[in-house]
């Protein structure tokens, strides 16, 4: 199936319009067809011999073909636009939900600004170039087809200027056309750079103003611009010809045809009203090339959108439920049976090696280890964002695998590094964590997050407006937020991805004890850099280089893991320096704008 078939089976309930513009616009070009005929008509047996009548009854005809014409053609027009926007709209509702069936390793092989771009730019490309075909593309044949065989039939030997006409424009569109196809296909390619670029920018729009990067970041988008606006100029450039190339065509038409044509009327050949039909054929037979090779120009450059498009349609999903896919999740309990796994498989990069666990439900479990040791890929494959690419990963007894994948991630809560708030109240973006929670629980889920002292202090409370990212709170709420809406889901498994980084300690420890209280049944797995995290922890994972390097309580680690020990001695000598230092250093005062031992005892 090609790829203009997969884009037209979303048309849908739009089918009906799609038939009925071109049947529209077949019967507007059937009737200005006839005009120039009946024009011939109305000068040849009305105006020349003085005859009112025929004058009036031709005219009247010419008339009500013209009105009619008109209202044919509005109406092919406004079902155009109804197909063309239908499509468009199914489109981007299909690749849409085909996105959200995606696991993390589909969206890394085409890019969120690759995505995006698809969704928008290509998806627009293709409304185009498809209301242009349903319209264009029907008016075009049909009008040069009739428009010729009515000059073949008023004077055959007049005809033969149209033919050369036409192969002379023919040759000059077809060269452009060729030019200018490879030019829009790199031309689509490069809006993904582009978009990239700002949604970049704009996500990270903090860090750009905090190092005063604003220069260099718009030297790089203008850099992706400018190679954006090159190739469209170059393209564009080349689409500037036809306009001369067609005037020069329409232009020796018309004075060939008016010197050959007076020639033929003085000779008795062809009348006044056949020559005038004959040039009003003229602009309907060029404007008909001209509008094809737009036909051409257009679908050559939604030829490369249809393709990206059917790419992301076509896409299979990596992980998928099976057929007789588990519906429970039993318990808590996780087990790593010699698990390995790489982003990219084959390349001998292993980012896990070799990991056995073995967790009870119920347990919480502290996880170590240094940048790119693994963590965060190790409790991406509990809920199976990612397939494993040897061993087994368990939850509740049963492989990841055999679960239902709705199922199994809503018992997996996961509370990432990068917490994301989504534009709407704060009670909506609580119950994302469950639909149907009333005020009462979402209040009691964000007291054991320890978010409702902060809440509390909002004029609107639980209904206060929360921006797009959630720009409009802190990081720290932002955290204690996210870890709400995932207690709201009462989960078997809860993951806390290094999520109360931006917490203080005293609240990470009311934290760790409301868990402790609120949710003891629940499997808690907390990836943290600050081994205060792990007090409340029954045992501590330490994660080297993708391999397990301990994994026991803390009193055992300390005596047998150099690596858990450095890093808590570290943690504690800087603690007991940053005592020190709030004690008997100088503090500097904003308001005397010098360091003041005097201001540090009133901020203790």
């Amino acid at each position: 199936m090609g790829i203009i078939s997969k884009i037209l089976l979303q048309l849908k309930k739009y089918k009906r319009d799609a038939l009925i513009a071109p049947l529209c616009t077949f019967a507007a070009v059937g009737l200005e067809v006839l005009i120039p005929y009946v024009m011939a008509l109305l000068i040849d047996r009305g105006i020349a011999p003085g005859n009112m009548g025929e004058v009036w009854k031709w005219g009247i005809l010419m008339l009500a073909c013209a009105a009619l014409a008109l209202v044919v053609d509005s109406a092919s027009a406004v079902f155009g636009a109804r197909a063309s926007t239908g499509l468009a709209s199914n489109l981007r509702d299909s690749l849409f939900e085909r996105v959200q069936t995606f696991s993390f390793s589909n969206i890394d092989k085409f890019s969120t600004a690759g995505l995006v771009t698809r969704m928008t730019t290509d998806v627009t490309n293709v409304q185009n170039a498809f209301q242009m075909a349903l319209v264009i593309a029907t008016r075009a044949p049909i009008s040069l087809i009739a428009s010729l065989v009515m000059c073949v039939i008023i004077s055959p030997n007049l005809s033969v200027i149209f033919f050369a006409a036409m192969i002379g424009l023919s040759i000059g569109l077809v060269f452009i056309m060729l030019k200018t196809m490879p030019l829009f296909g790199r031309v689509f390619a490069r809006y993904d750079d582009v978009n990239a670029s700002v949604q970049e920018n704009v996500t990270a729009i903090r860090v750009v103003k905090a190092f005063v990067r604003e220069d260099y970041e718009n030297k790089k988008f203008s850099s992706a611009a400018n190679e954006l606006h090159d190739l469209f100029v170059g393209a564009e450039g080349l689409l500037a010809w036809n306009d001369p190339i067609m005037g020069c065509a329409i232009y020796g038409c018309i004075i060939a045809i008016s010197w050959f044509g007076t020639r033929s009327i003085l000779a008795g050949q062809i009348t006044t009203g056949q020559l005038t039909s004959l040039l009003g054929y003229v602009f309907n037979v060029l404007m008909s090339l001209m509008m094809l090779t737009m036909i051409f120009v257009m679908l050559s450059m939604s030829a490369a959108s249809g393709q990206r498009i059917v790419e992301v349609l076509e896409e299979q999903p990596d992980i998928v439920s099976p057929e007789k896919a588990l519906t429970v999740v039993p318990d808590g309990s996780i087990d790593f049976d010699h698990v390995s796994f790489a982003y990219r498989t084959g390349t001998g990069e292993d980012t896990l090696k070799d990991v056995n666990l073995s967790i009870a439900s119920g347990e919480t479990i502290g996880v170590l280890g240094g940048t790119g040791s693994g963590k965060s890929t190790l409790v991406a494959l509990i809920c199976r964002l990612y397939d494993i690419n040897a061993g087994s990963v368990r939850v509740g007894g049963n492989d990841v695998r055999a679960y239902d994948t709705e199922v199994l991630r809503d018992a997996v809560a996961v509370v990432l590094q990068q917490n994301t708030l989504f534009s709407g109240t704060i009670l909506d973006n609580l119950r994302w964590g469950k639909p149907d929670a009333t005020l009462e629980e979402c209040q009691a889920a964000c007291h054991a997050a320890c978010a409702d002292e902060f809440i509390d202090r909002f004029p609107d409370g639980y209904d206060t407006q929360i921006e797009q990212g959630g720009t409009n709170v802190s990081g720290g709420q932002r955290q204690r937020l996210c870890i709400a809406r995932a207690l709201l889901k009462h989960p078997r498994v809860l993951i806390l991805d290094d999520s109360t980084s931006a917490v203080d300690t005293a609240t990470d420890a009311s934290i760790q004890r409301a868990f402790a209280e609120q949710i003891p049944d629940t499997t808690k797995l907390i990836i943290s850099q600050r081994v205060s995290s792990f007090d409340s922890c029954d045992r501590i994972l330490v994660l080297d280089a993708g391999t397990v390097a301990a994994f026991a309580p803390e009193e055992e680690l300390l005596e047998t893991c150099d690596i858990y020990r450095d890093v808590y001695e570290v943690q504690n000598r800087a603690g007991a320096e940053a005592d020190f230092d709030e004690i008997d250093r100088p503090v500097y005062n904003p308001l005397s704008q010098r360091f003041d031992p005097a201001f540090a005892d009133e901020l203790r």
